[in-house]
């Protein structure tokens, strides 16, 4: 099975000792791996970390079992005492190539072992043939689930040229039913896919000469299910549709007795234009179809969706691989999307540009706001773990996203002061208080929006409302409007210069700042260089970073050509 094989990931795994015990059941289960996390009939639901699907002897007989390795101690598992749990991070972009290879249409998919897999906390579920004593073939004998399955080998650098995906397994009429796994040492890690949320059955069956084993492994794709509600195996699911716990988050439009809950969907935090001064006040929807709203009667809900790994070289968000909560660059359908808007003002009305602030930051973390730089690295406009205030500009009639991150679970209170001058040389400014929730540990119905009125940790600093100078803020490449909600990101070339037509890429709209050069860091992340070569450089980290479906989109876009 060498084509299985993702060399750049091979791992030589140990062999498992004699102390861990086989288990049967669930009944006799060892201590250690994530064992924590019970599902329905006493099975261990595997949400994270590493593990092996591997068939071995076991007093003279082929046993395919569930090697472990999620936690401090290695355990050794029975399928048929697993649950799998595919989060709904996990959603990124699948390659035409192996998506027609499989016989299912061009789209997003869940995918473990995919492209951004290294930065998510996920399952990572490989092969290990090396116990078999020899080559197995391993079949895919039954599945049942709302979609499709599929698992391929496909790498990066085969998206760009024309080698063809190797599809190793499927659901799907075209695909194969069975392949031969090497009795080598290599570990495999092929990305394994599911086109719809919900629960997965996947039934395998190993064969090495005249010896085999089947077992039926549980797989929850999604966070719609809870994983612990699902009986392992080839048991079947509640009769009712259970009630996630904590798992998925509250409807975008959630109304609390304390405040208006935000936690999916587009909002601008907007300098809008009121009586002829300005006002801070939100935005939430597309630019048909949308609300106004005070920020002190909003709390912002950042949901486990939103939770990852910080990647090499962010170490100004902590230690790599440690989590951090992440708000993509482009929309994601199940992470609050906010960016930042002009639009109310002409670039006539100003006098110079806006000025954007952080003033403040109250919560059991730091808060940053950053963007892809230029050529290659990272841009940070906004960072209150080096201090604060931080500040950045922005021309009138724009619009801009950049990347959020918070490095805590917890209550968060960011105090922004949005101020210009005006064209007839008045100064107007409005300071406002945003309420957040990140992650599951706080109800967002409770909290109160605003400056609130919780004992909160010290604010990282305070600046003066009066005070709207920059510090020392790049130029910017930015376009004016509102998005047109779902994000649909255009060629390169749509791009140059000043940002896509569409609201997927960062920014929307057709007005531009001007004055980039080529090298510079702009705020919004993107220099214009007439060629669209540092557009791509941008585009293509954030689709290394997210696997992120809109930015993902502008190579699908060249693959189909």
């Amino acid at each position: 099975m060498g084509a299985l094989t993702r060399g750049e990931r091979a791992y030589t795994t140990a062999v498992v000792t004699a102390a861990v015990a086989v288990l049967v059941g669930a009944a006799g289960l060892v201590a250690g791996g994530s064992g924590d996390a019970r599902a329905a009939g006493g099975a261990v639901v595997l949400g994270e970390g590493e593990l092996d699907l591997t068939p071995r002897l076991v007093d003279g007989e082929l046993q395919l079992q569930i090697d472990d390795r999620s936690g401090d101690t290695p355990v050794v598992r029975e399928p048929s005492a697993v649950v799998l749990h595919v989060p709904q991070l996990s959603l990124q972009y699948t390659p035409n190539p192996a998506a027609n290879a499989l016989g299912t249409t061009d789209q997003d998919t869940w995918q473990l072992n995919g492209w951004a897999s290294e930065d998510l906390f996920a399952p990572e579920p490989g092969w290990q043939g090396a116990e078999a004593g020899g080559d197995t073939e391993v079949a895919l004998a039954g599945y049942e689930g709302p979609g499709d399955f599929g698992m391929f080998t496909y790498t990066q650098e085969m998206d760009w040229s024309d080698e063809a995906p190797d599809i190793h397994l499927g659901s799907t009429g075209d695909a194969p039913r069975s392949f031969t796994l090497s009795g080598d040492e290599e570990r495999q890690l092929p990305i394994w896919m599911f086109t719809a949320e919900g629960v997965h059955r996947l039934t395998f069956t190993v064969t090495r000469g005249t010896a085999t084993d089947t077992e039926t492994l549980a797989v929850v794709v999604g966070d719609d299910v809870d994983p612990a509600d699902v009986l392992p195996g080839d048991g079947s699911t509640p009769t009712t549709t259970p009630t996630p716990t904590g798992t998925a988050p509250p409807s975008p439009t959630a109304t609390s007795p304390k405040g208006h809950v935000i936690a999916k969907g587009h909002v601008d935090l907007a300098a809008r234009k009121v009586d002829g001064a300005l006002e801070f006040q939100l935005k939430e929807g597309s630019a048909e179809d949308y609300d106004w709203y005070q920020p002190g009667e909003v709390v912002f809900h950042v949901t486990p969706v939103a939770r990852r790994k910080i990647p090499q070289g962010y170490d100004f968000l902590g230690t790599p691989g440690d989590p951090v909560w992440w708000l993509p660059l482009s929309q994601h359908p199940d992470i609050v999307w906010p960016g930042w808007s002009t639009a109310d003002w002409a670039k006539q009305e100003i006098d110079g540009r806006f000025t954007y602030r952080l003033d403040s930051v109250r919560g059991p973390g730091s808060v940053a706001l950053f963007s892809d730089g230029a050529l290659g690295g990272t841009d940070v406009q906004f960072n209150s773990g080096d201090g604060l205030p931080d500040a950045t500009t922005i021309n009138a009639d724009t619009h801009r996203h950049t990347y959020w991150a918070f490095t805590a679970e917890g209550v968060y209170r960011t105090t922004w002061t949005w101020s210009a001058t005006l064209a007839d040389g008045r100064k107007v400014s409005d300071t406002e208080t945003i309420a957040w929730v990140v992650g599951d540990d706080v109800d967002p119905s409770t909290v109160t929006p605003g400056a609130g009125d919780e004992p909160t940790a010290t604010p990282t600093a305070t600046a003066s409302p009066s005070s709207s100078a920059p510090a020392s803020p790049s130029p910017s490449v930015s376009s004016s409007g509102p998005p047109s909600g779902s994000p649909t990101a255009g060629p390169p070339s749509s791009v140059s210069g000043g940002g896509s037509t569409g609201g997927g890429t960062g920014s929307g709209g057709t007005g531009t700042d001007g004055g980039a050069a080529l090298g510079s860091t702009p705020a919004g992340g993107l220099a214009s260089t007439g060629t669209g070569a540092a557009v791509l450089v941008g585009i293509a980290g954030a689709a290394l970073l997210m696997g992120s479906t809109a930015v993902i989109a502008v190579r699908r876009r060249r693959t189909a050509r």
